[in-house]
């Protein structure tokens, strides 16, 4: 159940981040409020996935899930560069979420 809630909680830190270009600097009440509702949420479920996992394997696969969903997000969604060296280094964060999972997982 704790991969679920690391999982479920790195979900929501790449929507807060997605969310944070939304709310234009928290001028925009409604995307501001979900962002900062999604930032609640992720922070939670970390707190309840390190009950169990080892809090530096838990913040490593959250924050490299989070970074490779938001670096994606930020191809689609906003146009931000598409090149085979940004794509290489996602790839190098993926792996490094993998290799974390296999070895430091209870």
């Amino acid at each position: 159940m704790s991969w679920t809630y690391l999982l479920t909680a790195a979900l929501f830190e790449i929507g807060w981040a997605v969310g944070l270009e939304y709310t234009k600097g928290f001028t925009r009440p409604i995307p501001s409020v979900l962002t900062v509702g999604a930032m609640v949420i992720s922070m939670g479920l970390l707190a309840q996935a390190v009950k169990v996992l080892p809090i530096g394997t838990a913040y490593a696969v959250w924050t490299g899930i989070g970074a490779v969903g938001t670096a994606i997000a930020g191809v689609v969604l906003f146009d931000e560069p598409r090149n085979v060296t940004r794509f290489l280094f996602i790839g190098l964060i993926i792996t490094g979420v993998i290799g974390l999972k296999f070895t430091g997982s209870h």
